[in-house]
């Protein structure tokens, strides 16, 4: 009896995370945050388009993180790599040789499988036909260079952004001569072809990094990990993620990179499950020692004041931008009921909302509310920036439409404002109203 209860609490919570999942991406879709990439055509598996919303809030997310990463220290330099490099800095750092994934074909549909994310590895999730034997497969795309079509014009879509990072340690110290400890910090692009994209925006084909190569002498790299195990633990909190959807994993060995001496992964309670949302690591010198002996370039640093030459060792905190979009959504996704009716809106955080305020006349038909709040709009606009006008519909429909998409705070205009210059705010979560003096709203909004 146990044991159905268990297994019927187990499979209804599993139904309403699928909802949830299905719900957050129906509106991402519905009010332009994200989209299928090539859709009209039928789409391309594990691409995503960021609509006019979708890339406000992720870029509110990555000024987040370049403000306390990059802006707020005096020991980070900012750094934007080539997508495209010689092909000899992926065989230096191992990608070539051995950034794979385990794949299984089945024998009778031909579909791919990730072996590792299936629970029986004999047959074909889709059709129950036998699987073949696993192989490994090489998840960077392969392109070319240039008009020749010989191997030496072979490069790849980069994997991951910290290559561009390493490669450039010479460049950096030539021309900044910084002292140790210190970091470059990069947000791009990155490309890995996998086998099997799944969980919207979790696993993809393309997507963003926000990734720092902090490099240390080799005796203070506990200090250094644990001083950005902290900031990224303040990172979560600047976004809106409640501390305690986020929990620490360290991976133990033999399950770590090649290049780990130390990893601890940040995971996040998607509605799919705990999975991996950023990751710290300690590189040791692996990557600066790798392209040293593959370029036959010294790429040591020189301690002027101790008089030492030896290769710095890094600790890498890594952070996946569109994993934390999900996260993001996720978490603000909220169903409650507010007037006797039911009500969809996103929790955002201030910081990483789209629209910050929003604007209404209170009726678009009558001139004078709609030159008025045009006014207040555009005084707002210049000083907050995302602040949108909308006079379509009713004003419960307003509300229903902002509260959707997050914007915190609703404003207003009606016929008392041309009477005491005073207007109504509505906050977003309590969908509890007061009046504000205009002069005051700058000082408000921007509290």
């Amino acid at each position: 009896m146990l044991a159905t209860m268990l297994c019927w609490a187990m499979s209804n919570a599993k139904m309403k995370n699928d909802s949830i999942m299905e719900n957050v991406v129906s509106l991402a879709k519905r009010r332009g945050f994200i989209y299928q990439g090539s859709e009209i055509y039928g789409g391309l598996a594990g691409t995503w388009d960021y609509g006019p919303l979708g890339v406000a809030l992720k870029n509110n997310i990555k000024n987040l993180w370049w403000k306390r990463f990059v802006l707020d220290r005096e020991d980070m330099y900012g750094f934007d790599a080539a997508i495209l490099m010689n092909q000899e800095v992926w065989k230096s750092s191992g990608h070539v040789g051995g950034f794979s994934d385990p794949l299984v074909e089945c024998t009778k549909c031909k579909k791919r499988f990730r072996a590792d994310h299936l629970d029986d590895k004999t047959k074909c999730p889709d059709c129950g036909a036998t699987l073949g034997e696993e192989k490994q497969f090489n998840m960077m795309f392969k392109t070319r260079v240039g008009a020749t079509e010989d191997e030496s014009a072979t490069s790849y879509l980069r994997p991951e952004t910290a290559q561009g990072m390493f490669v450039n340690f010479k460049n950096v110290v030539d021309s900044f001569h910084p002292k140790l400890p210190f970091g470059l910090a990069q947000i791009g692009k990155a490309f890995r072809n996998e086998i099997a994209p799944r969980d919207f925006l979790f696993r993809t084909r393309e997507f963003e990094q926000m990734e720092i190569e902090y490099f240390v002498r080799p005796e203070t790299w506990t200090d250094a990990f644990e001083g950005l195990r902290a900031e990224m633990h303040a990172f979560v909190g600047d976004i809106g993620l409640a501390p305690g959807d986020v929990h620490e994993l360290e991976v133990p060995d033999g399950d770590r990179a090649h290049y780990s001496k130390r990893t601890i992964d940040f995971e996040f309670d998607y509605p799919f499950g705990r999975k991996e949302l950023y990751g710290l690591a300690y590189r040791t010198n692996f990557d600066l020692s790798a392209h040293t002996g593959g370029s036959k370039v010294d790429i040591s640093y020189f301690d002027e004041e101790t008089k030492e030459r030896f290769v710095p060792h890094v600790i890498e905190p890594s952070f996946g931008v569109d994993r934390t979009v999900l996260a993001v959504l996720t978490s603000a996704y909220t169903e409650d009921e507010m007037g006797g009716e039911k009500r969809v809106y996103l929790r955002l955080a201030k910081a990483v909302a789209p629209v910050k305020v929003a604007v209404f006349p209170l009726l678009k038909n009558k001139p004078e509310l709609v030159a008025k709040a045009r006014e207040i709009y555009t005084t707002l606009k210049k000083d907050i920036g995302a602040v949108l006008f909308d006079d379509n519909g009713n004003i419960g429909k307003r509300y229903r439409r902002q509260d959707e998409i997050g914007t915190p705070v609703c404003l207003t205009v009606d016929f008392d404002t041309l009477e005491d210059d005073t207007v109504t705010i509505r906050d977003r979560d309590t969908g509890e109203q007061e009046r504000v003096a205009i002069g005051d709203l700058k000082s408000r909004l921007m509290a």
